[in-house]
């Protein structure tokens, strides 16, 4: 295979993790269930389908002692992550719901010098303010009893419990699998959520066994592996300026499987977040 084809296919590859991932948006308003009934089957079917996946490459499942606390941290924030983001979606839609997640990237900017300890830049502050402008579109008024207001707030919650989830594991990418790193977390993630699918409506699974099945195979097992197995042929800068077309894809599928028309001050207030995503993510790849 020639070097252009080769180019071509990763990133048709990374394209189609990204479109795979963004089916959660349009999953999780469409699975009936309680939020956190749906996230613990999520995790609990994709850490079986990723664990025989595992298995079957012949990976290593040992980790060193001193990195299982942070792995277990990582797993606690990836199941904040997932049912503040699903609260969101409820409360809203498809596209809010999305795009307030998608602040995510520039959170991390402003954390990765306190967390890491790398070189503060003054550029992320006006990264921030048009991160906030977005933000003041997609919300439409500041009353904490309009749904949408909650949708977002939970959102960037949400973003901020990701952010922090890929720099503290940012240290530990480099010695174990990424699969393996997933697996984990989704383990974490099984156990935590347990409980309440003891104790919440869970009856709603016999008919909506086949989106939610579709959620932890298509969405979190092969989306996710994907998009991490990209890692290797990208920066994970270039995947990131990639990645900030999963809200479009998400979008795309809302108005096409839920007739979720965005309005206009969502799309003014996406085309800001997203701009700063893509702008941070040209600026750090020069």
């Amino acid at each position: 295979m020639s070097k252009n084809n080769q180019h071509l296919r990763n990133i048709l590859e990374l394209n189609l993790a990204m479109l795979l991932i963004s089916t959660s948006g349009a999953l999780g308003r469409y699975i009936d269930m309680p939020v956190p009934v749906i996230i613990g089957f999520r995790a609990i079917l994709a850490g079986i389908l990723l664990f025989m996946y595992c298995k079957w490459r012949g990976m290593s499942f040992k980790v060193s002692n001193k990195d299982r606390l942070v792995i277990i941290l990582s797993g606690v924030l990836m199941g904040l992550h997932w049912v503040t983001y699903f609260y969101a979606l409820k409360l809203s839609n498809v596209a809010i719901g999305m795009l307030s997640i998608f602040t995510y990237p520039v959170i991390t900017a402003l954390l990765e010098p306190i967390i890491l300890k790398t070189k503060f830049q003054k550029i992320h502050i006006l990264l921030t303010l048009l991160v906030l402008v977005g933000i003041y579109f997609l919300v439409p008024d500041l009353d904490f009893s309009n749904s949408y207001t909650k949708a977002v707030v939970l959102g960037v919650i949400s973003a901020l419990c990701y952010s922090l989830r890929n720099l503290i594991m940012k240290t530990k990418v480099r010695n174990y699998n990424g699969s393996i790193l997933m697996w984990y977390q989704l383990v974490v993630v099984s156990v935590i959520l347990l409980p309440f699918m003891l104790v919440m409506d869970s009856s709603g699974i016999e008919q909506q066994w086949l989106p939610t099945l579709t959620l932890a195979l298509l969405t979190t097992a092969i989306g996710h592996t994907l998009f991490l197995q990209s890692f290797k042929r990208f920066s994970i800068t270039t995947a990131s300026i990639i990645s900030s077309v999963q809200p479009v894809y998400g979008i795309i599928i809302g108005i096409l499987f839920l007739h979720e028309i965005p309005v206009l001050s969502t799309v003014i207030g996406g085309a800001l977040i997203l701009t700063s995503v893509v702008v941070e993510s040209i600026r750090t790849y020069k």
